[in-house]
């Protein structure tokens, strides 16, 4: 019997194995091993965990338990946030829902980028920092300010073997933060205060690893009870701002370009 020979197929197949697990392993810490990624940020998602909007004037009550007409159409017809409407300065609350991939009912800024893997195929990979500050300001109807920076650092994806990788392409130890200024009024028209969905969109200064472009940014906003909810999405491309995303043997193309995307709900500061 060659025993000499059998040896060494048995060796083959298992450096064969070996390769192979290695392989696997060194993908699942950069990206994703499925396509498990959480959907795309929306106005109706973002408000679907808030109150309703409530009134200002509650209607009185007459004799027999009777709900007064006058101050009950006085009611309904009230701003949604109060005689002031809009106007004023918000702070983003994160205080508001909570955050997780399951379910991401509180403020997060993150990225979206689509991938290709051997063996898998077409998968999405995501990443978000639930630790964002800003305010934005409102005169009349019109927002003049919005400042907005998110924590990288705190950057996670629902794959914890990518984490960090995905802060290292974004080099967070030295530059740990991402911020968008608003450069232009923005007009959220007369639906504002009531209530209603606004689409505008958001021209200003974008800054990732310590590079600022212009950007304009797609946005909806409604004000919900007391509270001013912003979801939106714009594609950057990363080298546009030095970003370089991380490769590795299982995968066999990114994209160079996705969306930056945002969930904020902002209160009265």
């Amino acid at each position: 019997m060659d025993t000499s020979g059998s040896r060494r197929r048995s060796l083959l197949i298992v450096g064969a194995v070996g390769v192979v697990v290695v392989a696997v392993v060194l993908g699942g810490v950069f990206w994703f091993l499925r396509d498990d990624a959480p959907e795309s940020v929306s106005l109706e998602g973002a408000t679907a965990g808030l109150p309703a909007s409530s009134s200002t004037t509650a209607p009185s009550v007459g004799q027999g338990g009777q709900v007064s007409t006058t101050a009950a159409a006085t009611a309904s017809s009230a701003p949604a946030g109060g005689p002031a409407g809009v106007a004023g300065t918000w702070s983003v609350d994160t205080g508001v829902g909570k955050f997780d991939f399951e379910n991401s009912t509180g403020s997060f800024v993150g990225f979206r980028v689509k991938e290709q893997l051997q063996g898998i195929g077409d998968v999405t990979a995501v990443g978000r920092t639930p630790k964002v500050s800003g305010t934005l300001r409102i005169d009349g109807t019109k927002v003049s300010a919005v400042e907005v920076t998110a924590d990288m650092t705190a950057l996670v994806t629902n794959d914890s073997r990518r984490d960090g990788k995905a802060r290292g392409a974004l080099d967070t130890a030295r530059f740990p933060t991402a911020r968008f200024v608003l450069t232009a009024p923005v007009d959220l028209g007369p639906d504002a205060a009531s209530g209603k969905p606004v689409t505008v969109e958001a021209q200003g200064e974008l800054t990732v690893k310590g590079v600022t472009r212009p950007v304009r940014v797609p946005l909806q906003a409604k004000l919900q009870g007391d509270t001013v909810v912003v979801v939106g999405s714009v594609e950057i491309v990363f080298a546009d701002y030095g970003v370089q995303v991380p490769s590795a043997p299982i995968v066999l193309s990114v994209q160079d370009r996705g969306p930056l995307e945002l969930q904020l709900f902002f209160r009265r500061s």
